[in-house]
């Protein structure tokens, strides 16, 4: 076996995100599964530390979130539009992430196997609802960023992806919307 696991983890970066947007920069999902990281170990945080609610550790949805779009490596990112279309069209591509996640699987050592299971199946009940959390806010933050540049293509995404994070009904992504949010509206001076 020649475990190619982590070479191919490193080609995360040549896959782009929003593929039938035009986009004022481009985003791989390298970028956007560190930010998904950073995002979900903050709300877990947040749900922890802020609002003194039971929760997922912090570092779990960290990790979990850094392998969350692992399967795309092999599958290439299908916009939302698409992957959403209708159920049939929904079901068989989890089917195709399945496939491409046991095929990754299989490129790591035996030992390490287990250890990778739940992360690029996405399948831990604990940390899911963060990681999904923390994904829809990146999205939301990429509407930002390219509303920022002036780009009003994603202002209908901007507006869906809102929807969805408040229909989420997590305490700490509310409280991250509220507080943390608005200054990823603002330029470097603001800041």
């Amino acid at each position: 076996m020649a475990n190619e696991f982590y070479a191919l983890m490193g080609r995360m970066r040549y896959i782009t995100r929003w593929g039938l947007m035009r986009n004022t920069f481009s985003e791989n999902i390298q970028e956007h599964s560190h930010q998904v990281a950073v995002l979900a170990h903050a709300l877990a945080l947040i749900r922890r530390d802020i609002l003194k609610l039971d929760g997922p550790d912090p570092d779990k949805c960290a990790v979990a979130a850094l392998y969350h779009d692992a399967s795309e490596i092999l599958t290439g990112d299908l916009p939302t539009p698409i992957k959403y279309y209708n159920p049939s069209i929904k079901d068989a591509y989890k089917q195709v992430e399945h496939v491409a996640a046991d095929r990754l699987l299989e490129m790591l050592p035996p030992e390490l196997k287990d250890s990778y299971t739940h992360l690029v199946h996405e399948d831990d009940p604990e940390v899911l609802p963060t990681v999904k959390a923390a994904d829809k806010l990146s999205a939301y933050i990429k509407c930002v960023e390219e509303q920022k540049g002036g780009n009003t293509e994603f202002d209908s995404a901007a507006k869906a992806t809102m929807q969805a994070m408040q229909a989420m009904k997590l305490p700490e992504l509310d409280w991250f919307i509220e507080h943390c949010l608005p200054a990823f509206s603002l330029d470097l001076d603001q800041l």
